[in-house]
């Protein structure tokens, strides 16, 4: 079983989002400047929620009796 800590877990999210954004420049649908202005912010403010999401649900599964 993994060892995760913040750091570790936020270097997973981020390494996922800069895949994703990635990809989507290499895929070529839309412009550079509108994946990088447009797509990525969006993409980081939906992994920040989902990820305190997450956090806030495993804390409540660990303190369940």
């Amino acid at each position: 079983m993994a060892n995760l800590n913040l750091p570790v877990s936020v270097g997973i999210v981020l390494a996922i989002v800069a895949a994703g954004t990635g990809g989507l420049i290499a895929a070529g649908f839309m412009a550079v400047e509108t994946t990088l202005m447009m797509v990525l912010p969006s993409m980081l403010v939906f992994s920040a929620i989902v990820f305190l999401i997450g956090v806030k649900h495993g804390e409540y599964r660990a303190s369940a009796p």
